[in-house]
């Protein structure tokens, strides 16, 4: 994304006598709940791959994502019951190898600690071509391990997320859609973070370029026919 489109979040750190300010993902500040259908509205984006086609059978199926990355893999369990849109968005474009060879482009080392990818083009800008609107953003508190879109422009959600290595110092309202969870790469996360930016700032690229290379979708098996599930 492009900071002149983001907002600002609330600092009370000082130092060297300048205020020093974080400058958040973009967002808003409406509630949104799991819909009973998703809508992906076309954009007409320069990197379209289609629409992702909703079905509220096989969008509830759990799964695991795995972002092979050259720093290490990072697996997340996907929050498929409480955000089925953004999952059912994430499992399509990784099947359309949308991810694979891009950038993540942004690191944040202060106030708030994410690393932010998604995006082919590395610039924080990219447009799949779709859209879809926010969910599941009751009560997020985006702690460590968690996994979130971000978008360029509020209430739009496209290909761009981000993953908290560590749990914000400033308060984050619930305006990003929360759609996983770390399972495994921790680890990897922080020595991405632990290496700062390239610029030595608190909000920059990667001092060294983290590529995710590919990423491995992994559902569990459909329930039996006739059969409750546990």
């Amino acid at each position: 994304m492009t900071k002149a489109l983001m907002t600002v979040l609330a600092v009370s750190t000082v130092c060297s006598g300048l205020t020093w300010t974080v400058v958040s993902l973009t967002g808003n500040s409406a509630d949104a709940k799991p819909p009973a259908s998703c809508s992906y509205t076309a954009t007409g984006g320069r990197t379209s791959v289609g629409l992702p086609t909703f079905d509220a059978a096989a969008a509830s199926r759990p799964y695991t994502a795995t972002l092979v990355t050259n720093r290490g893999d990072i697996t997340f369990e996907a929050l498929t019951q409480e955000a089925p849109c953004a999952t059912t968005s994430f499992s399509f474009l990784a099947g359309k190898k949308y991810f694979d060879d891009s950038k993540c482009h942004r690191l944040t080392t202060r106030g708030i600690f994410v690393l932010e990818c998604g995006d082919p083009d590395g610039k924080g800008t990219a447009d799949p071509g779709y859209f879809f609107t926010d969910e599941n953003l009751g009560g997020s508190k985006y702690t460590a391990g968690t996994v979130s879109m971000s978008k360029a422009v509020p209430g739009r959600n496209g290909s761009q997320f981000f993953i908290t290595y560590a749990d914000p110092k400033v308060r984050m309202g619930p305006n990003w859609t929360t759609f996983g969870k770390v399972i495994s790469g921790m680890d990897v996360l922080h020595e991405i973070a632990d290496r700062g930016t390239a610029d030595e700032s608190t909000d920059g690229r990667p001092r060294k370029p983290v590529v995710i290379e590919s990423v491995t979708v992994e559902r569990a098996a459909a329930p039996t026919p006739g059969k409750s599930r546990d």
